[in-house]
């Protein structure tokens, strides 16, 4: 089943530049948990969902200030949420 997720902003955060700081550093493996969480507890998003967003294992549009990309969660496994 495939799911849109839309990652919009707000006063406090602009979902852009925040999606864009995480993967900018996701490549540091002993980062990669909490850049997960902080991507998953902002937009209330599985762990699984904001790995495979911020390793760009799928792909993203930016549709003004809101992040917009589709997960088919059949493809995600219990390791991407480690």
């Amino acid at each position: 089943m495939i799911t849109t997720y839309r990652l919009g902003s707000s006063e406090a955060v602009y979902a852009p530049g925040i999606v864009d700081w995480a993967m900018q550093h996701y490549w540091h493996e002993p980062d990669r948990p909490q850049l997960r969480t902080v991507i998953a507890k902002t937009w209330n998003i599985p762990d699984a969902v904001a790995g495979a967003l911020l390793d760009k294992t799928v792909p993203f549009t930016i549709d003004g200030e809101t992040v917009v990309f589709d997960v088919d969660a059949s493809a995600l496994t219990q390791v991407d949420a480690l």
